[in-house]
């Protein structure tokens, strides 16, 4: 109770005491009354506020995505066609006898096709006991395997070695009806190194442009005729070379004389 109240309160008891009438006590009690209750601390009225309701939030679980691996095809590998010498012979530089020897061939020699000729049927052979590639006719080796998938090839004679000497000098031709004959000077050569000459032409034949090959052993004979005719859809050509041991020298346009 604070100051005030308890003022009022010695009051009333003193008016009671002194027999104050029945409308003063009342009024004096109501102002009592009215004063201690001003004096009453308010209590606060509390609300009770829900606590929010929570909602889980579930847990997404990532199924991996699986990319099937690609399936690798093996590639077979290519098995060259094999070859076993039947007989001795030669193999050559070039697809044809007259194209300078490389190497001697003993019956039983094996090896591997690699190339076919583009103007015969000889194939181009590497031998194992040999660490370069020749020339062989298909008479001399016993083939095991399908050459027709073999690509045809040329021989490149500049690769097989050096020429010393040189193409030969003054090269021509003259023409005496169907017959063609080709001259050129001497190239004087060691004894040593010396294996003539070699020529390489297309003539006309029987209306068929034919691939032609001839060559001599050695420097003397500087001339050479064959038969060529008219009646072939193309010209016919021709080159000639000095050969040496250590190989062709650069070729030289034979001056080819039109039917």
């Amino acid at each position: 109770m604070n100051k005030q109240g308890f003022t009022l309160l010695i009051a009333l008891i003193l008016l009671t005491a002194c027999g104050s009438s029945p409308e003063a006590e009342a009024t004096l009690t109501a102002t009592s009354i009215t004063a201690t209750a001003a004096s009453w601390t308010e209590t606060p009225t509390v609300t009770l506020i829900s606590s929010p309701t929570y909602t889980s939030t579930p847990t997404i679980t990532l199924t991996p995505t699986i990319t099937p691996s690609p399936t690798v095809t093996a590639t077979p590998t290519f098995a060259f066609p094999s070859v076993t010498v039947n007989k001795q012979a030669h193999c050559r530089y070039g697809p044809a006898v007259a194209y300078l020897h490389a190497a001697d061939l003993a019956i039983g020699d094996i090896g591997t096709v690699r190339g076919r000729a583009f103007y015969s049927n000889w194939l181009f052979i590497k031998f194992d006991k040999i660490n370069y590639f020749c020339w062989v006719a298909p008479s001399v080796v016993d083939v095991v395997g399908d050459i027709s998938n073999i690509n045809k090839i040329t021989p490149d004679l500049q690769s097989i070695g050096s020429n010393q000497y040189g193409p030969p000098h003054n090269v021509s031709a003259v023409r005496n009806g169907d017959e063609v004959t080709i001259s050129w000077d001497q190239m004087k050569m060691t004894t040593d190194k010396d294996r003539g000459y070699f020529i390489e032409a297309f003539v006309c034949q029987d209306t068929f442009l034919l691939w032609w090959t001839f060559s001599y052993p050695d420097q003397f004979t500087t001339s050479y005729s064959v038969k060529d005719e008219a009646g072939c859809a193309g010209p016919s050509f021709g080159q000639l070379y000095t050969v040496e041991k250590h190989g062709y020298s650069q070729p030289v346009n034979i001056p080819w004389p039109p039917p």
